[in-house]
């Protein structure tokens, strides 16, 4: 696993070119039929109820995926510059995510090493070069280094070199960093070379973080993840917003163990568009998304990317970390009018829509009706993604 955030800068590519991508994403892109040429196929699947709303099911999730692979738990893209720390939420634990000053990503828990209290409370990106503890000052470097004790005049027998940080192990797949919460050695078999290579093509690991914010939803976080998955709702749920840009699309769809690459054409899409300028910004053309292991979720715009992170709390409760990905920073006024109508746009299609979407949802299946979902052809890849996840319980 490489992080390639290290030897390039936001603002590097302005455009992405069918050429920029890997030859697995467009020979995909290739196989995408014209709009008016594109069969859905019909689909019998059920899912029972308790798979949303059951505890048993839940605390397996936890045991048999969440802790013991890796999980991502932020965009190395957050901390562009070495010497610079960030506090995450994640999973039900403060961890500290640094990039130092030799580049390398680290990830610690948010707690001094004195009495366990949060070291930075804020979700702001710090540069800075130490870190000091609100409640005794005791200092420690971003690599996690224990450096300095107020009155360690007083403290019989200190070694500091034993009162560190505690470090978890963690990987940086694609621009995206993975940390093993049991503190084990990762197991990254789940994690793909072939989409880590794609997140790499789409400049996700350079990319400028224009924006993020966070969502603590009612829902199971299995609920927040179908939409994405599926192109069933768009018309229909974003029937006020941006429903009339999207139809029952033609995609294509490849899976690379539990994670699933979708890439569709937009409206009005034929296959002829791809070479009348080989310089044209791809994502014109075509939206890619992904649905990483187990719970990371990218889907391309033509002017920027969004990332998702949704983290279970508990059966009825998700945290999103959401991040909206520019390929660099706004450099004129339209640009900084594009991005930020885009953002509002995004937030409010997901937060208000999506999100909401899956938050009554839950709340119907909680008083246990229906018994059993029921899925369609145009929702099969929510299967495909239950198929593999299920496999790892």
């Amino acid at each position: 696993m490489t992080d390639v955030s290290e030897t390039k800068k936001p603002g590097d590519r302005k455009i992405t070119r069918l050429a920029d991508l890997t030859a697995s994403q467009q020979a995909d892109i290739r196989q995408i039929p014209a709009e008016k040429d594109f069969v859905n196929v019909p689909l019998a699947a059920e899912r029972p109820n308790g798979i949303f709303t059951g505890r048993d099911r839940f605390d397996a999730e936890q045991t048999g995926v969440f802790h013991r692979f890796p999980v991502p738990v932020t965009l190395a893209a957050v901390l562009p510059e070495p010497g610079s720390v960030v506090a995450v939420e994640a999973y039900g634990l403060p961890l500290l995510v640094s990039r130092n000053r030799a580049g390398e990503i680290k990830v610690f828990i948010n707690a001094c090493q004195h009495k366990g209290s949060k070291l930075i409370e804020d979700c702001e990106v710090h540069e800075q070069s130490r870190i000091t503890c609100p409640y005794h000052a005791w200092t420690y470097g971003i690599d996690g280094k224990l450096l300095g004790v107020a009155r360690s005049d007083m403290f019989e027998g200190l070694d500091k070199s034993k009162r560190g940080l505690k470090q978890l192990p963690s990987v940086v797949w694609g621009g995206v960093v993975y940390v093993q919460l049991d503190g084990r050695e990762p197991d990254c078999s789940n994690l793909s070379a072939e989409v880590a290579g794609d997140f790499e093509a789409l400049g996700i690991p350079e990319a400028h973080v224009y924006g993020r914010k966070t969502f603590d939803l009612k829902a199971n976080w299995k609920l927040v993840l179908e939409p994405f998955l599926e192109g069933y709702h768009v018309q229909r749920l974003h029937a006020a917003s941006i429903g009339d840009l999207f139809v029952d699309a033609p995609s294509i769809v490849s899976t690379f163990g539990p994670n699933i690459r979708q890439v569709s054409g937009r409206i009005g899409y034929y296959p002829e568009m791809l070479d009348e300028d080989p310089d044209n910004n791809v994502h014109k053309l075509v939206t890619f998304a992904y649905t990483a292991f187990p719970n990371l979720v990218i889907v391309t715009s033509q002017y920027y990317i969004s990332a998702m992170i949704l983290m279970p709390i508990d059966v009825d409760r998700t945290i999103v970390h959401y991040f909206m990905l520019t390929p660099g920073p706004a450099t004129t006024a339209k640009a900084e009018e594009v991005f930020k109508r885009s953002y509002e746009l995004i937030l409010n299609v997901f937060g208000n829509e999506d999100f909401r979407a899956a938050q009554i949802t839950h709340e119907g299946l909680a008083a246990g009706v229906p018994e059993t979902s029921t899925y369609c052809g145009l929702e099969v890849n929510i299967i495909h993604y239950y198929e593999a996840f299920e496999q790892l319980l």
